[in-house]
């Protein structure tokens, strides 16, 4: 019998609760964005976790769109998670609410609804999961 090996991926993450209020995006935009940029220094074993500016900004961006969705349409509180592993960044959100967002067709003329659109574009896979014990967690991986 032959055993596999793994190739060890460094990774890094943190999680945060954040209120159900408007400041919330914009806190959680400054969050990530240290975090990302600082995800280097948390990693463990002898490889670094490297994110380079465009992912950061990216994630950032899927940060803010997904906090601003949950704190306009849940009740209650969301929780922040973003990870980074190999170079894969993922960040999920989770509130409270079982409705699950929806893309709405790209216009001009609307003032909001372009965000999941938008969320789509920048990311490798986009996912929304349904929580146990109710409420979702809406997952975007950046490749």
């Amino acid at each position: 019998m032959r055993a596999q090996q793994r190739a060890h991926r460094p990774a890094a993450r943190v999680e945060y609760t954040l209120p159900q209020e408007p400041a919330s995006a914009g806190r959680a935009r400054k969050l990530t964005s240290a975090f990302l940029a600082g995800a280097h220094r948390r990693s463990r074993g002898s490889q670094a976790v490297e994110v380079d500016a465009e992912r950061v900004d990216d994630a950032t961006l899927v940060v803010s769109e997904l906090v601003s969705n949950a704190v306009r349409h849940a009740h209650g509180a969301c929780r922040l998670r973003v990870a980074v592993v190999g170079d894969r960044v993922t960040v999920e959100v989770y509130d409270a609410s079982p409705v699950r967002p929806r893309m709405l067709a790209q216009s001009g003329e609307r003032e909001h609804g372009r965000g999941l659109a938008m969320v789509h574009q920048l990311t490798q896979r986009l996912e929304v999961v349904g929580a146990r014990r109710g409420g979702k967690t809406v997952r975007a991986v950046l490749a």
